[in-house]
């Protein structure tokens, strides 16, 4: 059963229940969560929206999408890269996209307080976590997946690697409110780290036109300090477009909702919530009518593109919100202080 948010929560973000519902409308009852309406669901982006539901008070719809995770994943651990009907329709087995589950069962369980889930999911999760680490090179990066024909791409992605290095960290808190310790884990968490922070060469450079390459060091806490602050001026102007948001790739005039939400949340992170309060109101008039958000537009012309509405999308808009309204328990999930005190 939905548990209501308290009216005051409505008053300072009144598009919780929106954002929320248009997560829960596009859900099959199967509790797969594909992209839209008729869309593909992939494994990461389907775990993003399983958190919009956590935050608009949808636990059932939530754990029911955690379960069609769990009946779906494969003996190594992993899951496909995308799926139409639950039917997979990429046979690339994907570490990044595998291991998400494991932030988004630790910010359910911020929310929820549910233990007894967590017990539940630990199999399902550490199999995902233990997936990845087998994937992890000498170095300290992870590449990125098994190809189709089932071999290693010995490639490693900056933004993808951030974002493992965000799931890893949410496993080992997982252990450890459940007493399972898993030193191979923090082992391993401490190499990413440590190539993330100081061996950029080992990671493809091509993507680094993408912003997300940018901020997710930041995002995952991989960087934190000064060498957060250094990488957020550094490459300011390449990214932000002042008024408007954050552009998805450094040469295209293209701002989305996504990247601009995921960049609020990175600013909350280093601490610096009155400019993520500033971006983030950029990008309030972007929405359809019924308040939910564009996936993103053009400039100057301000051409919505595409037209859709993603269900992603709308789940880190509203995660961006729960960390500047303070919208449920897990309002600093992704705090670097946070972290520092779950970590020590």
């Amino acid at each position: 059963m939905k548990m209501c948010m308290p009216v005051e929560k409505e008053i300072l973000f009144p598009e919780i229940e929106t954002l929320a519902c248009l997560i829960q409308k596009t859900q099959k009852q199967n509790g797969e969560i594909p992209w839209s309406d008729g869309d593909k669901t992939d494994p990461w982006d389907h775990v993003e929206s399983i958190m919009g539901l956590s935050i608009g008070g949808y636990f059932h719809e939530a754990k029911r999408a955690f379960y069609w995770l769990a009946e779906h994943q494969l003996e190594d651990g992993s899951w496909y890269a995308a799926y139409q009907d639950s039917v997979p329709t990429d046979l690339t087995r994907d570490a990044n996209m595998s291991t998400y589950i494991a932030v988004g069962l630790f910010h359910y369980y911020l929310i929820t307080k549910d233990q007894s889930f967590l017990k539940e999911m630990w199999d399902t999760m550490a199999r995902a976590i233990d997936f990845a680490m087998g994937l992890q090179a000498n170095g300290g990066e992870i590449y990125w997946a098994i190809n189709p024909e089932g071999k290693i791409d010995p490639m490693a992605l900056l933004t993808g690697s951030s974002s493992m290095y965000l799931s890893i960290k949410c496993a080992i808190a997982i252990s450890r409110i459940l007493n399972r310790k898993q030193p191979a884990w923090e082992e391993g968490l401490y190499k990413l780290g440590d190539a993330i922070s100081h061996r950029p060469h080992v990671f493809n450079i091509s993507k680094s036109r993408y912003s997300m390459d940018w901020y997710y060091p930041i995002l995952s806490g991989a960087l934190t300090g000064d060498s957060a602050q250094n990488r957020l001026k550094k490459y300011w102007k390449k990214f932000v477009v002042d008024g408007m948001g954050i552009r998805c790739v450094s040469d295209q005039p293209w701002v989305t909702i996504a990247e601009t939400s995921e960049f609020v949340l990175s600013l909350y992170a280093m601490g610096n919530s009155g400019l993520a309060q500033i971006v983030f109101n950029w990008i309030q008039t972007r929405k359809y009518d019924d308040g939910s958000f564009y996936c993103g537009f053009t400039f100057p012309d301000m051409v919505i593109w595409p037209d859709v509405k993603y269900t992603w999308t709308n789940a880190v808009a509203l995660m961006a919100a729960d960390a500047l309204y303070n919208l449920t328990p897990a309002t600093n999930f992704l705090s670097h202080d946070f972290w520092a005190n779950i970590l020590s």
